[in-house]
């Protein structure tokens, strides 16, 4: 616990500093995921208030004794009424606090709310604690990375017991309890696509059958004490064909081709277009979603790796590497690792059945 109480009061002053250098006196904070990355709080329904010389976890009775548990390094204040009638009286103890600044997360009447009940000057911010969440400690690596082991074991569970017939919500269900039954949870809704299906990046799965010959692309990952994992893998079932061989060994030479690339201080967007290279120069359309993500509490977290991208990578993101191709009516392959950025590279966090050679599945 100690460590954990000091990586927490050391993300609590990095964000206070950040806000007090923008001339606000405290923050408030309603985002879930920042609350829980500031405080350890795994709840809902409360906000953080962070002020110079400290921070309170706002709450109700429902989430007292589980505050209590989470939060070494928070004051707990237990509202009984609403939520901006809790801070209005907070903010009236500390004379000090002249200006407030306020997540834009928030919905906008919550936020009108607040700007003409509470007794101090009212200024909407963003990415404050997200820019601070996008440098990952030692916790929160160690977490990703049992995240994404309890995934792949997960996954080697299941391919034992595929069968043809089966559907692709069966298989889904039989990845996620694979995922439950560590302690952990699925980290977003699990992916399984057969066929045609697997041209759809977002596909959920159906009551589709798997067929004797046949493609399946599982997307799926673990949330272990409250950190993601991200994958995708494919695989051929009973045959392969020549033409998804190919475009395997393509989308697996621009990943490689990608997160050979990675280290601090590369440009996100360059890796984008190398990935994108490789795929066009076999003239197979690229993949319209970006080469990847940052990932940590959230699925989707900053920096974002594609075109658009303004980032530099640095020491400490961790990121999705996913190129892929989609053809229309035929099938979709993707392959995603998740990758921590180092100094002089990088460390794939992921380690699950990536083959030279499209996978192949011989079911019953």
């Amino acid at each position: 616990m100690a460590n954990v109480t000091s990586i927490l009061k050391k993300r609590i002053q990095n964000v206070r500093q950040n806000f007090l250098s923008q001339k606000i006196d405290c923050l408030l904070i309603a985002s879930p995921a920042n609350i829980s990355y500031l405080t350890g709080f795994m709840g809902e329904d409360s906000w953080l208030l962070v002020t110079g010389r400290t921070n309170i976890l706002i709450t109700d009775s429902r989430y007292t004794l589980q505050a209590e548990k989470q939060c070494p390094n928070s004051k707990i204040y237990v509202r009984k009424g609403r939520m901006t009638e809790a801070i209005t009286e907070i903010l009236k103890k500390y004379p000090d606090v002249r200006t407030a600044g306020i997540e834009d997360k928030i919905e906008t009447g919550i936020y009108k709310t607040l700007k003409r009940k509470l007794p101090v000057l009212t200024k909407p911010v963003n990415h404050i604690v997200e820019s601070a969440r996008e440098i990952k400690d030692y916790l929160e690596i160690s977490a990703i990375k049992k995240a994404a082991q309890i995934s792949k074991t997960a996954m080697e569970k299941i391919l034992k017991h595929i069968r043809i017939g089966m559907t692709e919500t069966h298989i889904a269900a039989m990845l996620d309890y694979e995922i439950k039954k560590t302690g952990a949870n699925p980290a977003f809704e699990t992916i399984v696509a057969f066929g045609t299906n697997s041209a759809m990046p977002h596909h959920s799965p159906t009551l589709r059958k798997l067929k004797k010959i046949d493609t399946i692309l599982f997307d799926f990952g673990a949330k272990f004490n409250g950190y993601c994992s991200d994958l995708t893998r494919c695989f051929a079932v009973g045959k392969i064909n020549d033409f998804y061989a190919k475009v395997y060994k393509t989308v697996l030479e621009a990943q490689t081709v990608a997160i050979n690339m990675l280290k601090a201080g590369v440009d996100a967007k360059e890796v984008d277009a190398a990935a994108k290279q490789i795929i066009t120069s076999e003239k197979l359309p690229p993949y319209g979603h970006g080469l990847g993500h940052g990932l940590g509490i959230d699925v989707h977290e900053q920096p974002t790796v594609s075109y658009m991208s303004k980032s530099k990578l640095k020491t400490g993101n961790v990121i999705t590497v996913e190129p892929g191709v989609y053809i229309p009516n035929k099938f979709g392959i993707r392959i995603e690792d998740d990758v921590l950025i180092t100094d002089s590279g990088c460390e794939i966090l992921s380690q699950l059945l990536k083959t030279d050679n499209v996978p192949l599945l011989k079911l019953a």
